[in-house]
C-alpha cells in the first residue's frame, strides 16, 4: 500500500505572501510547476497557496496588473493539509471532497513536500513501470527529482541519478588486513 509520503514531491517550490504575482508566475514558469506554497507570515495563521487557476481567475480575467497584485490578495489561505501517513484511497477522497487538485504535505508544522492529483496518477502504482530492482529505485528517485527545462540537462540528471542508485547498490567490498 502507497502513502502520500511515498509519492509526495519534494522540495517543494515556496514563495512570500508579499511578493508580487509576477514573481509567482516567473517562479512557476522558471521551476515549471502549477502552484507555489505561500509562506507563513508571521502572526497570518498557517500555509497557503496560489495556483496558476488562482492568477488566471483572480488577476488576468479581471484585467488587474501582475506587477502591482501581491500574492497575498490571490492565494487561498488556509490551504488543504494532506496528512504524509494518509494512504492514496484516503487522499484522492480528501480531494474529491475538497474539490482542489494538489495539497501540502505538512507534519508538525513542518512543510514536507507537496502531493497533486497528477502525483497520483503517475507514481500511485507502484511497479507499473519497473521490473526489477534497479528499475524501481531508479523509477522513485525520478519520481522525486524537479524537472528541468533543458532537455539536455534533463537527460543529464536522469543519466547521474541512475548512476548514484547503481553505486548505493553495489555491495560494499571489505579489505582484511
Amino acid at each position: 500500500m502507497l502513502f502520500v509520503k511515498d509519492i509526495m514531491t519534494k522540495p517543494v517550490i515556496v514563495i512570500r505572501s508579499s511578493a508580487t504575482v509576477e514573481n509567482a508566475i516567473w517562479l512557476m514558469r522558471t521551476k515549471r510547476v502549477r502552484s507555489l506554497i505561500v509562506e507563513e507570515a508571521e502572526g497570518q495563521g498557517p500555509y497557503g497557496i496560489v495556483t496558476e487557476r488562482d492568477i488566471i481567475y483572480k488577476v488576468i480575467a479581471k484585467g488587474s496588473s501582475p506587477h502591482f497584485t501581491r500574492v497575498s490578495n490571490v492565494m487561498r489561505r488556509p490551504c488543504i493539509r494532506m496528512p504524509m501517513n494518509a494512504t492514496l484511497q484516503e487522499a484522492a477522497q480528501i480531494f474529491s471532497a475538497t474539490g482542489v487538485h494538489r495539497a501540502p504535505v505538512i507534519e508538525d508544522d513542518q512543510l514536507l513536500g507537496i502531493i497533486s492529483l497528477t502525483d497520483m496518477l503517475m507514481k500511485g502504482h507502484p511497479g507499473a513501470l519497473s521490473r526489477d530492482e534497479l528499475s524501481q529505485r531508479v523509477q522513485t528517485a525520478l519520481q522525486h527529482a524537479r524537472i528541468i527545462d533543458d532537455e539536455d540537462a534533463q537527460i543529464q540528471q536522469e543519466c547521474d541519478i541512475a548512476w548514484q542508485v547503481l553505486e548505493t547498490m553495489k555491495p560494499q567490498t571489505v579489505t582484511s588486513v
